[in-house]
């Protein structure tokens, strides 16, 4: 097996530059992730998807940010348009984990199409009055049972259409109240009150394959470093809440992590996360973080492996009674 490096990239536009296939080529990423800037038309994706894997000389995982909602790098009239994940499972509650099953199938039927395999959702964070607005629509809502369901049912929607599910943000960024991408959000609840709460909601869908930290402090556990720089936050993650898959941070460039980039990619790793994820394609600091996390370790590549593993082809599905039926459920005629 090639080495892999324990990072994800991003890359800076719609086709790769000589630079950058020299660069993906030597670095070997683990996997790749798109975003706005990279996107214009399916042709255009499908011809992107493919330039990335043929410039690692592998089937690497490409990942992408489509919860629907605010959050959407794939917009009409390419693709389909969602309302936000908290406006829709207020419109249909009795029903929310189903429509959301559907929300997601849909969405993983778009994202196979054009080459992407990994989806960065469901949000498995809890809504609370003060939640940070860059985040409330995205939850699900603040009852800890029923967001479980609705993102154990958006997990199996992206599963069943050839897509891997990545849980956010672990172990839990709903009572953050300030914009992480931004600040560094603290959080002051007792553990006790996380435990039968937020950290509850990821330990029902612990054994999916991915999940993403939270750049968030939780002061009951750490006051020093968020979870995603935390060994004690992380062993949590792997004791506490029971997640034994692949754990990434979330983008190693956002404001609430403080120091040199390099500096916070080797203390992600060492907390005990398995992969640095970087965002934004600049090509200086993918070089920066690609020095300083070097190739996964074996644990990091077995629960890789064992996270590629979940990938399958679609189940067959017929998309039009899937998108009548997911009609009928928002309108209130089910």
């Amino acid at each position: 097996m090639s080495v892999q490096g324990a990072f994800i990239f991003g890359c800076a536009g719609t086709r790769l530059t000589r630079d950058e296939r020299a660069f993906f080529r030597a670095a070997a990423p683990w996997g790749f992730i798109l975003f706005s800037r990279n996107i214009e038309d399916p042709d255009q994706v499908r011809w992107l998807t493919t330039e990335l894997r043929e410039a690692v000389g592998r089937a690497v995982p490409i990942f992408i940010d489509q919860e629907g909602g605010r959050v959407a790098r794939l917009r009409p009239p390419h693709w389909r348009a969602w309302i936000a994940p908290l406006d829709q499972v207020a419109q249909n509650r009795r029903h929310a984990a189903r429509a959301m099953l559907i929300r997601y199938r849909l969405i993983a039927d778009e994202l196979h199409r054009i080459g992407i395999d990994g989806n960065c959702a469901p949000v498995l964070d809890l809504a609370q009055p003060d939640t940070h607005p860059v985040l409330h629509n995205r939850c699900y809502g603040d009852n800890v049972v029923q967001v479980a369901e609705i993102a154990a049912a958006a997990a199996e929607g992206l599963i069943s259409g050839g897509v891997l599910p990545v849980i956010k943000h672990i172990p839990g960024h709903g009572r953050a109240t300030a914009d992480s991408h931004l600040e560094l959000p603290r959080v002051t609840a007792k553990e006790k009150v996380l435990r039968v709460s937020d950290f509850l909601a990821f330990e029902a869908v612990s054994g999916l394959p991915i999940a993403m930290t939270a750049h968030v402090v939780y002061e009951a556990l750490d006051t020093g470093a968020p979870a995603t720089t935390s060994p004690r936050v992380i062993a949590m993650i792997r004791e506490t809440i029971g997640f034994s898959g692949l754990l990434m941070t979330d983008d190693i460039s956002m404001q609430a992590l403080s120091g040199p980039i390099e500096a916070r990619s080797r203390a992600a790793l060492v907390a005990g996360c398995d992969i640095v994820l970087h965002c934004n394609g600049d090509m200086a600091e993918m070089e920066t973080v690609a020095a300083a996390a070097g190739a996964m370790s074996a644990a990091a590549q077995a629960r890789a492996d064992a996270a590629l593993g979940w990938r399958r082809d679609p189940e067959p599905v017929d998309i039009a009674a899937l998108e009548a039926e997911f009609e009928a459920l928002m309108s209130g005629a089910l």
